[in-house]
């Protein structure tokens, strides 16, 4: 175990060493991200303009890279953890995608109801006669 560490620490994501001693490390973690983050981009815009991958598999495919793109900078940058350290910021992230799911389907909701509240048209023409 790193002796710049406390016992208490939970898991340690790579940039939350203490200490001068491990700024390399924490380059080296911050690069790593990098590195995998550059991956996944080139992999992604490959699977999209290749003819090597079956088409209708694409749009999956994508997702799962955009997935993994997440969980990258979330890691290697954001350095959210499951560490008993970390749980402020899992609950905020938490919340902040209920958030996003809350506003993406409400606005889906809305605009496949909108038809069932709005006027037709040929009626409103009628009635300014």
């Amino acid at each position: 175990m790193n002796k710049s560490l406390p016992e208490s620490h939970g898991d340690v994501a790579p940039g939350d060493e203490l200490g001068p001693a491990d700024v390399p490390h924490a380059i080296r973690g911050y690069l790593v991200g990098l590195a995998l983050a550059t991956l996944l981009t080139c992999v992604s815009f490959y699977i999209a303009r290749t003819e090597l991958v079956w088409q209708p598999s694409i749009p999956i495919a994508l997702s799962v890279l955009a997935l993994a793109q997440m969980g990258v900078h979330l890691v290697f940058f954001l350095h959210i953890t499951s560490g008993p350290d970390n749980v402020n910021n899992v609950m905020a992230l938490a919340f902040g995608l209920l958030i996003v799911v809350l506003l993406v389907f409400g606005s889906l909701w809305i605009m496949l109801h909108l038809d069932h509240n709005v006027m037709p048209m040929e009626r409103l023409m009628q009635m300014q006669r």
